[in-house]
C-alpha cells in the first residue's frame, strides 16, 4: 500500500469515527446541536481536503483538494450561520416602552 492510500484510509476512518460518536451525542428533539454536529463533521472535510491537496502528487490533485477546502469551509460557515440564526429565533425578545 502507498503512503497516500494509508493517509486517506486514515482520514476516512477517523471522519467515520468523529461522526458517528457527534451524531450519536446529539439529542433527536434538537435541531441546532445536530446543526453543530453536521459543522464538526464539515469541519474534519476541511482537514481531509487540506491533507489531499497537501500531497502535491499531481496539478489535478491541488486543484481538486484547494476546491475542496473552499466548498467545505463554505459549509462550515453557512452551518455556523443557520445555527446563529435558529438560536437568535429562541432569545427573549425586549420589550420597548
Amino acid at each position: 500500500m502507498t503512503e497516500a492510500l494509508i493517509a486517506a484510509l486514515f482520514v476516512f476512518v477517523l471522519a467515520s469515527f468523529i461522526g458517528f460518536e457527534v451524531i450519536n451525542k446529539v439529542p433527536p428533539t434538537l435541531h441546532t446541536p445536530l446543526m453543530s454536529g453536521s459543522n464538526a463533521i464539515s469541519g474534519i472535510a476541511v482537514l481531509g481536503a487540506i491533507v489531499a491537496s497537501g500531497a502535491r502528487e499531481t496539478n489535478l490533485s491541488v486543484i481538486l483538494g484547494l476546491i475542496a477546502v473552499v466548498l467545505a469551509t463554505v459549509n462550515v460557515v453557512a452551518g455556523f450561520l443557520v445555527t446563529d440564526r435558529m438560536l437568535q429565533m429562541f432569545k427573549k425578545k425586549e420589550i420597548k416602552a
